[in-house]
């Protein structure tokens, strides 16, 4: 089943709409039942995640306790949310067979919280799968265009 250039971005607009509200069960909810996400290391973007540590490489499981666990208040560190803002541009389908559709865009995400703006950038690569006419994350890959996380060395929001 083909997708349009405005269905497949639609979609990546939704996700990033529920992202920055914080709808993270939702979110999740996007992925299929096999689906994963993952945050390769700065220094080696196309690294294996079964011989390098990752930031993230969650399967559908992790992914669901992730956003879980990040709306609770025993999460200090995202509580309260941080207020963040999401943007993506140049999306661009590099391939579409049968119901797989490959999905690269460029992202930027604002995060403010006690003060501090931090700003994530890189590139995300997806994994999309038509199911029952509707689009579903197979994998989402999020490779940040960074020299090194400052000033806090840690990811603690879903990019």
């Amino acid at each position: 089943m083909t997708k349009t250039r405005a269905e497949i971005e639609a979609f990546l607009y939704h996700e990033n709409e529920l992202l920055d509200e914080w709808k993270l069960e939702e979110w999740a909810a996007l992925f299929t039942d096999t689906g994963s996400y993952l945050i390769p290391p700065l220094k080696n973007p196309t690294a294996n995640p079964a011989t390098s540590l990752f930031y993230v490489h969650d399967d559908r499981k992790r992914l669901e306790d992730r956003a879980k666990r990040l709306l609770k208040k025993e999460a200090h560190v995202e509580y309260p949310h941080s207020k963040t803002l999401r943007n993506i541009s140049n999306v661009r389908i590099k391939s579409q067979e049968d119901n797989k559709i490959v999905v690269r865009c460029n992202f930027t995400t604002y995060r403010t919280k006690r003060d501090v703006i931090d700003t994530f950038i890189g590139v995300q690569d997806y994994h999309l799968i038509v199911e029952n006419d509707a689009l579903k994350i197979q994998e989402k890959k999020v490779t940040l265009q960074l020299d090194s996380l400052r000033p806090h060395g840690k990811i603690s929001l879903i990019l």
